[in-house]
């Protein structure tokens, strides 16, 4: 019988590494601890801990009890409030990079049987936040001159990885869509607020976003394999990756089915940026809470975290004739994963569980 592996997830009470120790919990063969600074839900067959990762002491008394990991997702993300200003602050990036310090040292001092490490990136690696990118954007490309702590990261990775027998995988996804309270980069729950304070007034689910562009996301299930994957594919070895769901969307087309998911009629276009809109919405937000007895936070922000930013970013609000954002994915499929999932069907399934986790209200 092959032994169990074990996974590190950091990150774990966000929108990817709540994914992750999902996806290898309910899988056989691995054991899964799970560490973030505020600690997720349970998970069955998880263990987790609360864990601050610039605390270099406690992560060298945490990391330093896993001589049992083989492999490491390091899904941690340390954001400013309003997301953007951060994305390009050097403070912020050297932040970053410490928490994957302070995680790798200790634990590689220990874990002698270490196997494979997921790093997270995505496409602001390519200068998605600054301008127009290629089309699409490939992992062969010249790396994009800006600082970016991506780079950081992904630098230390490869110096730190010499002569060791463990290797990394780079992911770089799209839009991410899954289950988190509270996160930075989770697109559901704000518009999840936004769908039930119009619902409860009786009015449609009108798009608030800006001129239609083609775009693309990616379940974090979905991910869970791919990182599954890469733990045990030699074609993933200090490799980097794009990584969508496999097909392409346009808000405005794709809005029917996200109204009728909510339960809800789909309403003319009504521009507004969400992140001024939802912040008047607190109080609704509260009373739906209530009324329908959800287990979610009656309070807006600490429902919806930083994420009321980036839906703005991801939908356009604000903004015109903006340029596709595609990447390409061929490379992943050569290497020898396939796993796809249509993304409508993804949006309709995660309403869905939030609605049945009474994170939402009901249809």
């Amino acid at each position: 019988m092959m032994a169990k592996r074990k996974v590190l997830v950091t990150g774990a009470s966000g929108v990817v590494g709540m994914g992750a120790v999902r996806h290898f919990a309910e899988t056989d063969g691995w054991d899964v601890t799970g560490v973030s600074r505020r600690l997720p839900p349970p998970i069955k067959g998880a263990e987790l801990n609360s864990l601050d990762l610039l605390d270099r002491k406690r992560c060298e008394e945490v990391f330093g009890q896993m001589a049992d990991v083989t492999d490491v997702v390091f899904a941690a993300l340390n954001e400013k409030p309003g997301l953007f200003e951060g994305w390009q602050d050097r403070q912020q990036m050297e932040i970053n990079l410490t928490m994957l310090r302070n995680t790798l040292e200790p634990l590689e001092a220990v874990a002698k049987n270490l196997n494979h490490i997921s790093l997270l990136q995505g496409t602001k690696a390519y200068g998605v936040h600054l301008g127009p990118i290629a089309i699409p954007a490939r992992e062969r490309s010249p790396r994009h001159q800006h600082e970016n702590f991506y780079f950081l990261q992904e630098d230390y990775l490869r110096t730190r990885q010499q002569g060791k027998r463990w290797h990394w995988t780079v992911w770089r996804p799209q839009l991410v869509i899954g289950e988190a309270i509270g996160a930075n980069l989770n697109v559901i729950p704000p518009l999840g607020v936004y769908a039930a304070i119009r619902r409860e007034a009786g009015l449609p689910l009108c798009f608030p976003g800006g001129d239609p562009f083609v775009f693309e996301m990616v379940d974090t299930d979905l991910l869970g394999k791919a990182y599954e994957w890469a733990a045990g594919a030699s074609t993933a070895r200090n490799e980097i990756f794009n990584i969508t769901n496999g097909d392409v969307f346009v808000w405005q087309e794709l809005w029917p089915a996200i109204a009728d998911a909510f339960g809800m009629r789909p309403g003319p276009h009504e521009p507004v940026m969400l992140s001024q809109e939802l912040l008047h919405g607190a109080e609704q937000w509260a009373s739906i809470v209530r009324k329908y007895n959800l287990a979610a936070p009656t309070d807006l922000k600490t429902f919806i975290g930083e994420s009321i930013h980036v839906v703005d970013f991801a939908m356009g609000c604000g903004m015109s004739d903006r340029p596709p954002i595609l990447v390409s994915t061929v490379k992943l499929r050569q290497a020898g994963f396939h796993d796809c999932i249509d993304s409508e069907d993804m949006m309709r399934k995660w309403i869905k569980r939030y609605q049945e986790a009474r994170l939402l209200p009901p249809v």
